[in-house]
């Protein structure tokens, strides 16, 4: 691929061991989630000692590449690049990738939607965004920041949304699906999707975020996390469409939606079908759109879809929208395309013209997220 601008829509910084135990509100430390090793290898502990998570497939950068049969839960910290918790590092790694700019979510962090305590959620939150402005303060123009937001009680949400704008944060992560009782089609959610327009902060759908306390132990494994992980998609396309079918964007049309590491072949599947359903089914459409609005007309002018290495994805583009499709390395978790993302993307869009991969790989980042891309367009220079 030419040397041109690069940016990953969905890359990652790994949380240090003790963030929460060091940083969360005096109230919470003695139930704050921490790593604790187990034998040869850390877990993600919350307050009750449940272990709900390893760190192996959130740390291990280029093992897809160099030895793909070791890819598991099980590793250590000292396995995570250092990248991960080192914002110098971390631009280091980026000029490796020939990356010049990141749009950062958690990694630890994306487990604790897991936590039930609704106050304790907010804290883990809080405590999160705060370590993350100071990582991105190395260097703001490359590295711009997504929130950990709680939306259980929407007051809060609204809260921490403006108290992170104020810290440059470009968006919120919620959910990607809340609890059952409280989809996003709820009125209750107003003041949030209001919040959100008005501060031009996008709201993100991150996957492994699912706002359910987890049951299992780590270990008890079943064939239905293998059927999880196929059909992932179906929670944020949920929410997508409770949000689409309730009127959330013809209220607010500045309202930008992210659905992130998903991939988009489910795409097209969905918009036709959400088209079909308003088209002929009016008694399970209950919410008319103004005019000839269809459903599908807000994916197109709301809605980001952030996906990593989706040939056949590319292949629909058409249908899907170019506008709306940006590339991510999720580095540096294991399965990130990290230090080979040039190549896979010379791969994956080696037939789509220049015009459209401009797009893709950086222009629709830099709309949504605010590069300024004169002030990027050599990389980084780091000691």
């Amino acid at each position: 691929m030419p040397d041109k601008l690069i940016l990953s829509s969905d890359s990652h910084v790994f949380e240090p061991p003790d963030l929460w135990t060091q940083r969360i509100d005096n109230a919470f430390k003695s139930r704050a989630p921490r790593m604790k090793r187990v034998g040869e290898v850390d877990h993600l502990i919350i307050e009750d000692g449940q272990m709900i998570a390893g760190i192996g497939l959130i740390s291990n950068a280029g093992a897809r590449y160099e030895a793909p049969e070791t890819i598991s839960d099980h590793a250590r910290f000292e396995d995570v690049h250092e990248g991960g918790y080192e914002p110098e590092q971390h631009l280091k790694d980026m000029v490796i990738d020939g990356v010049y700019g990141e749009v950062l979510y958690p990694s630890q962090g994306l487990f604790y939607y897991k936590v039930a305590d609704p106050l304790l959620f907010s804290a883990i939150c809080r405590a999160y965004n705060d370590w993350l402005a100071e990582f991105c303060s190395a260097d703001p123009d490359r590295l711009k920041a997504i929130a950990m937001i709680n939306v259980d009680h929407v007051a809060d949400a609204v809260s921490e949304l403006e108290r992170t704008a104020k810290m440059g944060f470009v968006g919120g992560m919620i959910a990607e699906y809340p609890l059952e009782e409280r989809r996003y089609d709820q009125p209750d959610y107003e003041p949030l999707w209001a919040a959100a327009a008005a501060l031009n902060m996008s709201i993100s759908l991150h996957t492994a975020t699912r706002r359910v306390q987890s049951n299992s132990a780590l270990g008890e494994r079943s064939v239905h996390d293998a059927s999880r992980r196929s059909t992932k998609v179906f929670l944020p396309a949920i929410s997508m469409c409770d949000m689409i079918f309730s009127g959330v964007f013809e209220r607010h049309p500045s309202l930008r939606l992210a659905i992130v590491e998903f991939e988009l072949s489910w795409v097209p599947y969905v918009l036709t079908n959400m088209d079909y359903t308003y088209r002929e089914r009016n008694e399970e459409a209950l919410y008319r759109f103004k005019g000839d609005t269809m459903p599908s007309d807000f994916v197109a002018q709301n809605v980001y879809l952030s996906f990593q290495e989706d040939d056949m994805g590319i292949r629909m583009r058409d249908r899907i929208g170019v506008d709306r499709m940006m590339w991510g390395s999720d580095y540096p978790h294991s399965e990130s395309t990290f230090p080979r993302s040039r190549e896979v993307l010379d791969e994956i869009l080696q037939d789509v013209p220049e015009a459209e991969r401009a797009k893709i790989v950086c222009h629709n980042t830099a709309e949504l997220y605010g590069f300024d891309l004169d002030r990027i367009s050599s990389p980084p220079v780091v000691g």
